[in-house]
C-alpha cells in the first residue's frame, strides 16, 4: 500500500525560524552541568575541618576534578550543528501545531518540551542515560533527549536515511510529551508493579503507538500551517516508523522475535498508526488502548 508523504528538506530549514527551548549540553560546548558546591563536597569540607586538614586544600582538589570533568571534547562538526539547527527548526513546528491544537480543541493552553543535545551520555530526572539509549522523553523533568550521532544511526544501523526520519523522532518524542500532558502517561505508569510484565507491556506498546499517531498528526498540521512538507512515497518516508519496530530490531540483535516481549509495537503497527495520524490528523482517532485489533 502506498501513501502520500512529506520529506524535510535539511537545507531549505535554514532559513526558518528555530526554537528557543533547545539546551545543548553537547561536550564540545563545554557546559556545566550541576556545577557548583554539592552536598558530597560540603561533607568532605566538613570531614577535613574535624581531621585537622586545611579544607582549601579540598576545595581545589574538587575544582581541579571539576574542571577536568568539563574539558571541552573537541569542536563540533558543521554537520553537526545544521543537524542541531534542522531539529530546532523541528521542534518550533512542533510548538506552533499543538499550541494550536491545544487552544483550539482541547481549550487550554500548550506547554512545550525542552529539548536536549547531548553528547555520548547525559544525567536526566528519569536517570543516566547514554547514546545507545537513543532519543527519549522524560516526563519527569518535562525534556526531550537527543544525541545527534543518531541521525547517523538511523542511517546506517536502521537504514532509514533522510532528514524526514530524524523529523519523525522528534515528533514522536513530542507526542509522549503530550501525552504527559494529557495526563494518559501518568495512567499507564499506574499500572507498573499491578499488572504481570506481559500485560504492562502491550500498555507500553499502546502508548507508543499513540505517540507515533500523534507524530502523524504533528505533520498533518504543519503541511497545513506552514507548507513545509513535499509528496513523496510511503517506503522513503516511513521507513523511520517502520525501522524502529520491536520486530525488526530484535531480529537485527537476537535473531528472533518475541511478540510478548514487544515495549513499541511492530514495524507494520508503527507505520499503520503514524500514516493515520498523517492522513486525517483528528485527534479523535488515535485512541489506540481501545483499538481492536491494534
Amino acid at each position: 500500500m502506498r501513501y502520500l508523504i512529506a520529506f524535510f528538506r535539511l537545507n531549505e530549514q535554514k532559513n526558518r525560524e528555530g526554537s528557543q527551548n533547545v539546551e545543548d549540553r553537547r561536550s564540545s560546548r563545554g557546559k556545566v552541568i550541576g556545577g557548583g558546591i554539592g552536598i558530597g563536597a560540603i561533607i568532605m569540607v566538613i570531614f577535613a575541618l574535624l581531621s585537622g586538614e586545611n579544607p582549601l586544600n579540598v576545595l581545589q582538589q574538587l575544582q581541579q576534578q571539576s574542571q577536568a570533568q568539563q574539558a571541552p571534547a573537541g569542536p563540533v562538526s558543521q554537520q553537526d550543528d545544521e543537524l542541531a539547527q534542522f531539529v530546532g527548526v523541528v521542534l518550533k513546528d512542533t510548538e506552533d501545531v499543538w499550541s494550536k491544537l491545544f487552544r483550539e480543541q482541547l481549550n487550554r493552553e500548550y506547554q512545550a518540551p525542552i529539548l536536549v543535545l547531548y553528547s555520548g551520555q547525559v544525567q536526566s530526572a528519569c536517570g543516566f542515560a547514554s547514546a545507545a539509549s537513543g532519543p527519549f522523553y522524560c516526563p519527569g523533568d518535562y525534556k526531550l533527549y537527543i544525541d545527534l550521532s543518531f541521525y547517523e544511526e538511523l542511517k546506517t544501523r536502521f537504514k532509514a536515511p533522510g532528514d524526514f526520519a530524524m523529523a519523525y523522532i522528534v515528533g514522536h518524542e513530542v507526542g509522549h510529551h503530550v501525552q504527559r500532558l494529557l495526563g494518559i502517561t501518568q495512567l499507564v505508569d499506574a499500572q507498573r508493579g499491578r499488572i504481570s510484565k506481559e500485560a504492562y507491556n502491550a500498555l507500553s506498546v499502546r502508548l507508543e503507538l499513540q505517540a507515533d499517531f500523534l507524530a502523524g498528526v504533528w505533520a498533518h498540521h504543519a503541511q497545513k500551517m506552514k507548507n513545509i512538507l513535499e509528496e513523496g512515497d510511503i517506503e522513503e518516508g516511513l521507513k523511520a516508523a517502520a525501522a524502529v519496530g520491536d520486530d525488526r530490531i530484535m531480529m537485527q540483535t537476537q535473531g528472533y522475535v518475541v511478540p510478548e516481549a514487544f515495549t513499541h509495537g511492530s514495524s507494520e503497527q508503527r507505520t499503520r498508526w503514524f500514516a493515520k495520524g498523517l492522513k486525517t490528523g483528528d485527534l479523535e482517532q488515535g485512541d489506540t488502548f481501545n483499538a481492536n485489533p491494534l
